[in-house]
């Protein structure tokens, strides 16, 4: 059984996104269906606009600006402690940014390890790995780049820290 994708532009680049047989999300990348399932451990991507379809109009307007939440199912692939850090980035609001350190006291748990978990986020955007940032404002972590991760805080309007 091939995993339905779909990728299409934005002003950001290329974005992918896969779903599962229920249509939940299981990974979203930037860049096209090669560089998503290089992140996934599943069966092949088979392109299928139709099953995508409810991620990728949300995905479009947020990268529009005109969608700052996402209403989807999601069906990420990791261990417990990975989808408690997970579910942790999704409670951060848009236009905020927390902490590697602020999730960890949040958590119980160490900067590093939610460091490796954030780093193994597969669903970027709609899971904002990209509102992780250093304790001292850094843009660290960020798996396509700094770069991208400060167009995405400035999109959001998280600009109150130091690039550093």
């Amino acid at each position: 059984m091939n995993l339905p994708c779909s990728s299409f532009s934005t002003l950001f680049g290329k974005f992918s996104v896969a779903v599962d047989d229920t249509g939940a999300v299981v990974a979203t990348a930037f860049g096209d269906t090669d560089r998503l399932q290089s992140f996934l451990n599943s069966p092949p991507l088979k392109a299928d606009d139709a099953c995508t379809a409810a991620a990728r109009e949300q995905l479009i307007a947020y990268f529009a600006g005109q969608r700052r939440d996402f209403d989807l199912p999601l069906a990420p692939a990791g261990t417990a402690f990975q989808q408690r850090v997970w579910a942790a980035l999704r409670r951060i609001p848009f236009g905020e940014t927390r902490s590697y350190g602020e999730i960890a006291r949040e958590l119980g748990s160490s900067p590093r390890a939610i460091g490796r978990a954030n780093g193994t986020n597969p669903i970027c955007v709609i899971v904002p790995c990209h509102r992780v940032i250093g304790a001292d404002g850094s843009l660290t972590g960020f798996g396509y780049g700094t770069e991208l991760k400060r167009r995405l805080l400035e999109h959001e309007g998280a600009l109150a820290f130091a690039f550093v």
